[in-house]
């Protein structure tokens, strides 16, 4: 700003061109292959030629087919389950880290955000040598006569994809429910306990509504990456384990169906932005001490 009050002209164009980046970038990589992604979803394939006429098609076919809409709902519920146990057992783990003092808080963080810098793939390849008929969990479940003889039960299912799911993204609900955790005032925390209030009393009206942004922040992040994944259901779910991201990658890949494809994937783009304004909905109307 000069000395009359108003800014220079170079730098109005560069706060401009900075702005303009700014929107720029979400709308290119974000918002244009949304656009194209809906536009595909009007058209139709025929002989493996994409036929570029609009129709309702794929859409009545979603809708209407008795396989698709079973595997979205079952879908749905799966990935509504993994961010509950995520939230289960982040949470503990978050406030526990909040009673910590000095670098051994952010020591133990760092430890457990560690699994996020290691290969997708061979994370899955580990958990699922521990789920396996011969791994460690059938194993440990045998020698201490809960089982006769290793199960099935956690290997190419449903089951599978849920234990597995949530162990990979237990660390993307940690980090917003630890953050939301140690944003709360201490000084409310010593006014309660001066006030008579009991730990439990203290957790119930103090720490757990003020921590519910991050809740409802890590519970919709996590489902988000859930319902998305199609790696995960393909190496762990078996016939059996049948998830919508598996139909999603089928359609682009061996069908090569892309219309029919781009239409789930705007079903699933809806559910993904309906749960991103039901977590940040709750997160904003629930943040207050009761």
């Amino acid at each position: 700003m000069n000395e009359t009050g108003s800014i220079p002209p170079a730098e109005r164009r560069w706060s401009l061109l900075v702005t303009v980046l700014a929107f720029a970038l979400p709308v290119v990589f974000v918002l244009v292959p949304l656009a194209i992604f809906l536009g595909y979803s009007f058209f139709s394939v025929d002989q493996g030629t994409i036929v570029y006429g609009l129709s309702l098609g794929n859409y009545i076919r979603f809708f209407t087919d008795p396989v698709f809409l079973p595997v979205f709902w079952n879908t749905i519920i799966l990935c509504v389950s993994v961010a509950v146990l995520c939230i289960l057992l982040a949470y503990p783990a978050a406030y526990f880290l909040t009673t910590l003092r000095g670098r051994w808080r952010y020591a133990l963080l760092m430890l457990l955000l560690v699994p996020l810098l290691m290969s997708y793939v061979i994370k899955i390849y580990a958990i699922r040598s521990i789920l396996g008929l011969n791994g460690f969990l059938n194993k440990a479940l045998v020698a201490l006569g809960i089982l006769w003889e290793p199960s099935t039960l956690f290997v190419f299912n449903m089951n599978a994809i849920l234990l597995t799911l949530t162990l990979l993204l237990i660390p993307f609900a940690i980090l917003p429910i630890f953050l939301s955790l140690e944003r709360i005032p201490q000084t409310l925390l010593r006014a309660s306990d001066d006030l008579g209030a009991s730990g439990w009393q203290t957790f119930l009206r103090i720490t757990l509504p003020l921590s519910l942004p991050g809740v409802a922040s890590a519970a919709s992040f996590v489902f988000v990456l859930a319902i998305g994944d199609f790696l995960t259901p393909q190496m762990v779910g078996g016939i059996s384990g049948f998830t919508f991201g598996r139909i999603l990658y089928s359609q682009f890949g061996t069908a090569y169906n892309w219309p029919f494809g781009a239409a789930l994937s705007v079903a699933l783009a809806v559910v993904v932005i309906v749960a991103i304004l039901v977590g940040e909905r709750f997160g904003r109307s629930r943040g207050t001490p009761i």
